[in-house]
């Protein structure tokens, strides 16, 4: 734990103390430190209004003046149970601990004690005054669990000086206003509906134009590596990630389907398990290798209510999914291969400058190796050759112990938008206990039989996904070859000015860009200026008696203004902008 865990951890205890100096009746759960600050869950035995936040921040303040260090002590099972004979929660935390074999340890601070495996302030004065505050408050289930009771979450924040938290603050600020739910309302990109259910985005013509776009840029830059687009279904016997290994993680986060069959059917959570029954199909030889399948497909978790966030987080999503079946000795090269999608794609997008990304080389904890399924001279191998595609492609990484799947080693390429937050979008994973458990072959050069490597490989991730990040990155004006609408046209009287703004609109259609003529009589040509403005339309060409007596027109954008320019200059401009 570092310095400020450990002073957002030191912050939770004070929370819990200010609590039980002022509810009595209260009752703690868990404290922990998270990103940006900490938290406290509680049982209040009634509803807490926000407003009493501040009466707590105040008594936490007061309360901190007498707090120095921490002391800890060791108590038995059953003097913590005496202890907490009051606290249900603490209690099932005692039971948890000692079920583990685990040591239990109190922590003390000022006259208030609370159970605490540690990471704490040496010194609480290091805590400045004015660095943290108590933020809001939420609903929360004792351990995520909608079966068990809803507690009362109080988020605090906490850094290191007081212009952080007030950076963080005028950030955040920033972020409500780029908020992706907020944009495409604005843009009627997509909308949620009672009808269809909570987490089940529902994409409007403009919204599935951005998402078609998305697709096509991948398949179009990927289409240079021989990859082959394949179907399958959204519905699969459970028999499938039983045999994947999936099932005992996924298991409680799948959609069960109830049919007339006797068979356990579930809607597919992801592609892999079912790619690997297309390589199956047929006998394998190294001439077929590499095989690269890829899929635009929709998967399906059943998250909690609560988590759920406009297009950040939802039930059904889109992947831009593929799988390589290769040898060992193919791995440098397709692994490569993926880099420059992603290199290229980003660039498209100008999120691949240096300082604006890193690649986590996410290997195994060499402390607990046996967390990990497969040969370890493999797993040695393909952590080796992953470093060194890091290194020869200048790519900005730290390599990062224990954050290996359990089937293999990977790259995670993670972008800074531009609020400074990271997002993990891009990922080359490498697999080496699918095609095992699968039994899945290819026979070598030597007719022998043996095991292809299987690479997951994502550009985008999820679409939705990406959708909020770019919509919040770009605040809604994305870059011209992304844009649903790329040009408006716009006579300022349509009686008079609609022949020449029809001329300009079929020129622009015949260079294949996305526009639309806004000839509309009813609509005002301030309103219509106006509409060009909100929809955050990257270009609109104004055509009144000045462009259509000399074939000219007037250009427009958020951040200019060029009149009497010709129209095939402004096409030459940014045509390849366009693409």
């Amino acid at each position: 734990m570092n310095e400020i865990e450990k002073k957002r951890h030191s912050l939770a205890h004070l929370l819990g103390a200010a609590v039980m100096d002022l509810y009595p009746e209260a009752k703690l759960a868990i404290g922990p430190a998270v990103e940006h600050g900490f938290y406290y869950d509680i049982d209040f035995g009634e509803p807490f209004q926000e407003q009493g936040l501040k009466k707590i921040e105040q008594k936490m303040h007061k309360l901190a003046q007498n707090w120095t260090s921490f002391s800890k002590s060791t108590p038995s099972e059953e003097e913590a149970l005496e202890f907490f004979k009051n606290n249900p929660y603490k209690k099932e935390l005692i039971n948890d601990i000692t079920e583990r074999g685990e040591e239990l340890s109190f922590y003390t601070s000022g006259s208030f004690t609370d159970l605490c495996r540690g990471g704490h302030v040496d010194n609480f004065k290091t805590i400045q005054e004015k660095s943290w505050m108590l933020d809001r408050v939420a609903g929360a289930y004792w351990k995520g669990d909608e079966q068990n009771p809803m507690l009362t979450r109080i988020y605090g924040l906490a850094f290191d000086t007081k212009e952080e938290l007030e950076s963080f603050l005028k950030q955040r600020e920033e972020a409500k206003e780029r908020d992706h739910r907020k944009i495409g309302k604005e843009l009627g990109l997509f909308t949620f509906s009672e009808l269809v259910g909570p987490g089940l985005p529902l994409f409007t013509p403009k919204g599935t134009k951005i998402r078609t776009l998305i697709t096509n840029k991948i398949q179009e830059i990927q289409a240079k590596f021989d990859y082959e687009q394949v179907s399958i279904p959204h519905i699969t016997k459970s028999e499938l990630y039983k045999v994947s290994g999936h099932w005992d993680k996924y298991k409680d986060d799948l959609f069960h389907v109830k049919g007339k069959s006797d068979a356990e059917f579930v809607m597919k959570p992801m592609n892999c398990p079912h790619h690997t029954q297309i390589y199956a199909a047929e006998q394998r030889s190294y001439r077929d290798l590499p095989l690269r399948l890829a899929e635009t497909t929709m998967v399906y978790r059943d998250e909690q209510a609560g988590e759920l966030m406009g297009l950040a987080r939802v039930r059904a999503f889109t992947q831009d999914d593929a799988h390589i079946f290769c040898s060992e000795d193919d791995i440098e090269t397709e692994v490569n291969n993926i880099v420059s999608i992603i290199r290229e794609f980003y660039t498209a997008l100008g999120m691949f400058n240096e300082g604006d990304y890193y690649v986590s080389l996410s290997v195994r904890d060499s402390r607990n190796l046996d967390k990990y399924i497969g040969d370890n001279t493999l797993w040695d191998k393909a952590e080796n050759i992953l470093e060194k595609i890091a290194q020869e492609n200048n790519l900005n990484y730290k390599r990062i112990e224990g954050e290996a799947a359990f089937y293999g080693p990977k790259l995670d390429f993670q972008f800074k938008d531009a609020l400074g937050r990271e997002w993990q979008l891009g990922t080359a994973q490498l697999d080496f206990v699918q095609p095992k458990r699968f039994g899945l072959e290819y026979t070598d050069a030597e007719g022998n039989k043996q095991t292809p490597v299987m690479i997951h490989r994502a550009i985008a991730g999820s679409l939705e996904r990406f959708m909020s990040v770019v919509l919040e990155h770009f605040n809604g004006y994305l870059p011209l070859w992304l844009a649903p609408v790329q040009v408006a046209v716009i006579p300022v009287k349509p009686d008079l000015h609609a022949q020449y703004a029809q001329e300009v609109f079929d020129k622009l259609k015949e260079h294949s860009f996305r526009v639309e003529l806004w000839d509309d009589e009813h609509d005002g040509f301030g309103k219509k200026i106006r509409k060009a403005k909100t929809q955050k339309t990257p270009y609109w060409i104004v055509v009144g008696d000045e462009e259509k007596n000399s074939k000219t027109i007037t250009l427009e954008s958020k951040d200019s203004q060029d009149k009497g320019i010709s129209l095939e200059s402004f096409i030459e401009r940014i045509k390849d902008l366009s693409k």
